[in-house]
């Protein structure tokens, strides 16, 4: 990074950015309609690499679908492994000095620079963060290869960066750490020994220091079978943190509300309801980013209805203090989720989390619950081109009350996305042009319905 610090020089580099699996798509079409760029998406699920000029790099921490950003240094697509670990660990010492380290560094800094001077952090890096784990494509360096990436088992190794804007033997000595990320069953070596091994060359290559947690730059060694992809971090805290300061114990990240909801096109006027909106994550993230539609949020939980209120002044509060425009089109509501206060055929699009019945309720519960919520939910909804995108992890419940529902709900399309660990599914169903109360199901289900109010 000899470049002076005012350079106006423009750097192409090429961006990985890690989004929720199963929305890598919605993610790129979100890139290509705000940046205007190519995207790839990665072999490995849960990232996308593209390329971007640093004058449009304030645009990428605007993406509302990417949970965390790199900077790709380089990346192999077939990198031939030796078959002894102590080979293939020394292999990866001596890449540490022949990388092209200048660009991604240059683009860190002005990264960091940007971050400071939005205030996204005061003073160096804190202490408290959440390591990015991610890695990225071909730096737009001499390779001109697709990306790599990897994930499962990820591994953090100290080492520390001398601030790139002090040069190699500046005063002040950058600290670093390098965090592996490996996937594949054949490798010789696990991530420890990869992060120790390829961070101690880091640092001798630099003379930074190692630091695990008060670090300034994070190098990102991603290996998945034989891609391997060195990065450098560019947001110390996934983005998905964005809306929520009241937490609750199933809140859903704010990247996987946003590809829910665009999942649905949210158009103006349109009036959508959540059910079940426990901290509130979907109504907010919908308020903000698709405005022009209105937000009616409800649980049954007086918890979750408090927690909500409380999400929705705090942005309200942030929103004034920057002196913008106060007021989100969203109402909160405490109701009783299968006989909803709401007029037959008046939503335009219902969007929820639907109870796993693992952190909260019961498998045993969603088994009434399920049926009677989607006949509430098909009553209040427009028929004919009423929308749901309902996420569960309990597909088994799911399938079989919807089929109970035929007459009222098809099944559009099946996004499959890992929450928390948990395999679960986004379903996004279209109202039939049945009117409600005159289909079989209805005579049917209505003769249990009183059941499932208990």
């Amino acid at each position: 990074t000899e470049h002076d610090a005012g350079a106006a020089n423009i750097i192409s580099a090429t961006i990985g950015a890690t989004v929720p699996t199963g929305f890598e798509p919605t993610a790129a079409e979100e890139v290509r309609e705000k940046i205007g760029v190519d995207v790839l998406i990665s072999k490995d699920r849960g990232r996308i690499y593209f390329p971007i000029t640093t004058d449009k790099l304030f645009q990428v921490h605007l993406l509302r679908s990417v949970d965390n950003l790199f900077v790709v240094v380089d990346s192999y697509d077939h990198y031939s492994f030796k078959e002894s670990k102590e080979e293939t660990l020394k292999e990866l010492q001596e890449l540490a000095s022949k990388l092209p380290w200048t660009d991604a560094l240059e683009v860190w800094r002005l990264n960091r620079s940007f971050k400071k001077k939005k205030g996204y952090r005061k003073g160096g890096a804190g202490s408290k963060m959440k390591p990015s784990n991610e890695a990225g494509d071909a730096a737009a360096e001499e390779h001109d290869l697709p990306p790599a990436a990897a994930a499962e088992e990820k591994v953090e190794s100290g080492a520390d960066v001398e601030d790139s804007t002090e040069g190699p033997h500046g005063a002040k000595v950058t600290k670093f750490r390098v965090t592996c990320s490996r996937a594949g069953d054949k490798h010789s070596f696990s991530s420890n020994e990869a992060a120790r091994d390829f961070g101690g060359a880091v640092q001798e290559f630099f003379q930074w220091k190692a630091d695990m947690t008060k670090f300034d730059v994070e190098v990102l060694l991603n290996i998945h079978n034989e891609e391997v992809v060195i990065g450098i971090a560019l947001t110390e805290e996934s983005l998905h943190r964005r809306n929520i300061s009241h937490f609750g114990p199933t809140t859903l990240r704010s990247t996987l509300c946003y590809g829910m909801l665009r999942l649905c096109k949210p158009q103006a006027s349109d009036i959508i309801l959540d059910p079940m909106c426990g901290t509130g994550a979907i109504p907010l993230e919908g308020a903000i980013e698709f405005s022009a539609s209105f937000y009616l949020a409800g649980d049954n939980n007086e918890m979750a209805v408090n927690r909500t209120v409380n999400n929705i002044c705090h942005i309200q509060k942030r929103r004034a203090e920057k002196g913008s425009a106060c007021g989100l089109p969203i109402d909160t509501v405490r109701w009783d989720l299968c006989s909803l206060p709401v007029r037959t055929s008046s939503i335009d699009i219902i969007i929820t989390d639907m109870p796993f019945g693992k952190r909260m309720g019961s498998k045993k519960k969603n088994w009434d619950l399920y049926p009677s919520c989607l006949r509430e939910m098909a009553r209040v909804c427009r028929p004919g081109s009423g929308k749901a995108v309902l996420l569960t992890q309990d597909k088994k419940c799911f399938s079989k009350a919807l089929s109970r529902m035929g007459g009222l709900w098809r099944k559009l399309h099946t996004v499959w996305v890992n929450v928390g660990g948990l395999h679960a599914g986004v379903f996004l169903l279209k109202r039939t042009a049945s009117v409600f109360g005159q289909t079989p199901e209805d005579v049917y289900e209505s003769g249990g319905a009183p059941n499932a109010q208990e």
